[in-house]
C-alpha cells in the first residue's frame, strides 16, 4: 500500500492578527515543494468567507516522498516562521477509491 498515490488534504487556521504573515510563509513553500521528487500538485486555497482558513490539496506518487517533504528545510523555516501564527492545522491522508 505504500507505494500508492497519497493525496493530503491539509487545513491552517491563522490566527487573525498573523493572517498575512502565514499567507506570506504559505506561499513560500509552493516553488520549492513542487520541484520535491515525487510532487504531483502542491496547491494552495483561501477560502472565500474566512480569508484565516488556507488549504493545501496535495498529490505525491508515494507516502515515502510526501514524508520526505516533512521534513525538508523549507517545512521546517515555514514552521518557526510561523510559530504562535497558528491557531490550528489538520493534515488529512487520503487514497483515492
Amino acid at each position: 500500500m505504500a507505494s500508492e498515490k497519497l493525496t493530503i488534504v491539509a487545513l491552517i487556521f491563522a490566527e487573525e492578527e498573523k493572517r498575512e504573515l502565514v499567507k506570506s510563509e504559505l506561499l513560500k513553500l509552493i516553488e520549492p515543494t513542487r520541484a520535491e521528487e515525487g510532487c504531483i500538485n502542491y496547491d494552495l486555497h483561501q477560502d472565500h468567507e474566512n480569508p484565516n482558513l488556507f488549504l493545501f490539496y496535495e498529490n505525491w506518487t508515494t507516502k515515502e516522498h510526501w514524508l520526505a517533504h516533512t521534513k525538508s528545510s523549507h517545512i521546517e523555516a515555514y514552521k518557526k516562521n510561523t510559530e504562535g501564527a497558528i491557531a490550528e492545522s489538520t493534515v488529512n491522508e487520503m487514497v483515492e477509491i
